[in-house]
């Protein structure tokens, strides 16, 4: 009777065994992978995030930005703390998140201001909008309301036009600043209507309104949600809102592009930003928990009653409207030849 030799001592067999074990040791480690990274996606978060505004407390960027990290907080069982980081505009903010490290736990309060204007007004800008970072998801956005001084004496923004044409610099107009939106949508409407105004910068609203009020300046371009309460008061007179479409506060203005003098429009929009380099898993993830939070109608009431109009878009709908108005104005506001220094 022939005696069977072991499968262990047997050569082929030995080396077939140790490339299964080498198998499958290769496959419970790469099944241990994707289980870490699916159990770390899972867990995210798993400590506070940050929301980096690049303003002083107070004002749109940090009144939004608050606003949104309160029911984050809430939405996610983490704690979503704001930090401002003001300085040279919105640059040193909006830099500091850019720089950030990739992980999801930082995010940027977005807005025309830094992520749009800024990409035309620096030449050396230290960030790329496109490039370094991918949009959570757009909030609120806000038309701007061009008014005048409550003696000027024309009643449009078309009789204005027509009053600068034939008068080069004889009309002033004041922005909150240098590179501010009041000052972009302002200096590109002049050009594109082909007059001369004079810009007249402060260091913010409450210096322009000072101003106006005074008489010291004709025109001020602010957004619409701090103007209603001059233009109820019948402190100023409104001429034109920059939506495509009326405001509701001022139903009764029309739009730019109504007006006849130029097919120019512009709304301010917030929202929340992530880096580029964010771990898909958890951008989706943030973008999933956000999206709970701006369906909620006790948020859609609030901005509305603030003069805003709430927005939910979908991914692609938010990246094609932020690469339109980066490409636009950075266009338009070098074509004007609009600087931020």
């Amino acid at each position: 009777m022939p005696i069977k030799t072991p499968i262990s001592n047997h050569p082929v067999s030995a080396h077939r065994r140790t490339w299964l074990q080498k198998a499958v040791a290769l496959g419970v480690a790469g099944g241990s992978l994707l289980v870490s990274g699916w159990a770390w996606a899972q867990s995210f978060p798993a400590k506070p995030l940050r929301v980096i505004v690049p303003q002083p407390p107070g004002g749109g960027f940090d009144t939004v930005a608050r606003l949104l990290a309160d029911r984050l907080s809430k939405q996610m069982g983490q704690s979503v703390v704001v930090e401002n980081r003001p300085g040279s505009g919105t640059l040193v903010g909006t830099d500091a998140a850019a720089k950030a490290a990739p992980d999801g736990y930082t995010l940027l309060m977005g807005s025309v201001s830094n992520i749009v204007l800024n990409m035309g007004l620096y030449k050396n800008l230290p960030y790329d909008s496109l490039r370094d970072f991918e949009p959570v998801g757009l909030a609120v956005s806000y038309s701007y309301t061009l008014v005048g001084r409550k003696d000027l004496p024309f009643n449009s923004l078309k009789d204005v036009v027509a009053f600068a044409r034939a008068n080069p610099d004889k009309l002033t107009y004041a922005s909150g600043g240098n590179g501010s939106g009041q000052h972009v949508l302002a200096a590109v409407l002049w050009q594109v209507a082909g007059v001369k105004v004079v810009h007249v910068p402060y260091k913010g609203a409450q210096a322009a309104y000072q101003d106006l009020l005074g008489g010291r300046v004709d025109l001020f371009f602010d957004l619409s949600s701090t103007a209603r309460a001059q233009v109820d008061a019948g402190t100023v007179k409104a001429l034109a809102v920059s939506g495509a479409e009326r405001n509701a506060m001022h139903p009764d203005v029309p739009t730019v592009t109504e007006t006849g003098v130029a097919a120019l429009e512009l709304e301010s929009w917030f929202g929340y930003f992530a880096s580029s380099k964010t771990p898909p898993d958890v951008l989706d993830k943030l973008r999933s928990e956000l999206s709970k939070v701006l369906a909620q109608p006790e948020l859609a009431e609030t901005f509305r009653k603030g003069g805003g109009k709430p927005m939910n878009l979908t991914v692609a709908q938010t990246r094609a409207l932020v690469q339109r108005d980066v490409q636009r104005w950075t266009r338009l506001i070098r074509e004007a030849d609009v600087q931020a220094e």
